[in-house]
């Protein structure tokens, strides 16, 4: 009964959380390669999956938000539409530092959309069809629409849902309350169902230690290695982001790149993107201010640097020189300068990520361990 409510569902739970966010983020990435909608596509448009972006106007029917950008604005369905809300963040700068906890989505009911105060900036994301003569944006079976509320300016957005975009604690979710309530009370039940029966007394005595399993990670002397199992699985989540910020420009990228360090491409918009590699980070970035897209000081030297951006035409990119790539106009393409092959990096990051939680569960299961032992000792005295 421990085992299956207070190891197995919450357990199950949490994988069901870590994919459902793991699906926010593969959404909000696989919407960066759709057209950015403008009012010259909107124009020509015949259909098919769009990215906006806008203040919010207003909600009309209780179900259609208007969303309002600077030369167009369109009606969105929000009826099957995935909604959230990106806290507002300390300033609208790309952070230097990283926590992935400063700012976690919460996902709201789209039946609520209209407690949100207007003028706040809104992502829009999926299929743009023609209803009641005009186009508006609408869920569909193959393509939920992805809705999300933020304030601070619109390049920094990508970031910030790509970093943050994860279940703070996954074991405890929305079936851990429920399995935690049912493991006491098959606990209470079973306790009571031998309480007048001596030959099971042992069986009582278990029956109510095991009522309180769940609190035996936060009590002495084991809640000294959930300390350090919180710590270790942090890291691992920070870990976990920066595989998620190394890989951002790469969905931009050919399959077939000319070789190892070119990188170059075009945006939806037709725009030439790409990276420029560098034995150091040059000067010039420190004096642009390009931004580090994973703050991260290991192994600079070693790995060399590559800088991500929009590319002048005829600029290579194997032997760079002159001027250094630049914000591009799309604001969801990646700017940035990242330490070392983000590949590789990436690679390097999940293996870290799995070492570090596996240790950590380790640790857990071993505080809960010593606490079992120390209150069988304090049994078996007593008895």
């Amino acid at each position: 009964m421990v085992i299956f409510w207070d190891g197995l569902v919450p357990v199950g739970g949490a994988f069901v959380s870590r994919r459902s966010w793991r699906q926010f983020r593969y959404r909000f990435d696989e919407l960066r390669l759709k057209p950015l909608l403008d009012y010259a596509r909107y124009r020509d448009t015949q259909g098919g999956l769009y990215r906006f972006i806008g203040g919010f106007e207003s909600i009309t029917d209780g179900h259609t938000l208007w969303i309002r950008g600077e030369t167009l604005t369109i009606p969105v369905a929000l009826a099957g539409a995935h909604t959230y809300v990106l806290p507002m963040p300390e300033d609208e700068a790309l952070p230097e530092s990283f926590d992935p906890g400063e700012e976690v989505p919460e996902q709201i009911r789209w039946d609520r959309v209209s407690l949100l105060t207007e003028g706040a900036r809104v992502f829009v994301g999926g299929a743009l069809v023609r209803q009641d003569d005009r186009w508006i944006f609408v869920s569909t079976k193959e393509h939920p629409l992805l809705v999300i509320f933020y304030d601070g300016n619109d390049r920094s957005l990508t970031i910030r849902a790509i970093r943050a975009g994860r279940h703070k604690n996954e074991y405890w979710n929305s079936l851990t309350p429920y399995a935690i309530v049912a493991g006491a009370f098959s606990q209470i039940i079973m306790a009571i169902s031998f309480l007048s029966r001596p030959a099971f007394r042992l069986t009582v005595i278990t029956a109510f230690i095991a009522l309180f399993i769940p609190l035996f990670p936060v009590i002495p002397p084991g809640v000294l290695c959930t300390v350090l199992y919180r710590r270790l699985w942090w890291q691992a989540r920070i870990f976990r982001a920066y595989r998620d910020l190394a890989r951002l420009p790469l969905i931009y990228m050919p399959k077939d790149r000319m070789s190892p360090g070119t990188w170059y491409c075009r945006l939806p918009d037709g725009e030439p993107y790409g990276a420029v590699s560098y034995a150091a980070l040059p000067e010039a970035a420190l004096e642009q201010q390009i931004p580090l897209l994973i703050p991260e000081k290991q192994g600079r030297k070693k790995q060399g640097w590559y800088i991500f951006g929009s590319i002048p035409e005829g600029t290579s990119v194997s032997a760079p020189a002159g001027a250094l790539p630049q914000e591009p106009q799309d604001p969801f393409a990646t700017f940035g300068a990242i330490p070392g092959n983000p590949e590789q990096l990436a690679r390097g990051y999940t293996i870290k990520a799995y070492i570090l939680e596996i240790i950590s569960g380790l640790f857990l299961l071993a505080g809960i361990g010593i606490n079992i032992f120390f209150i069988g000792i304090i049994v078996a005295v007593l008895l």
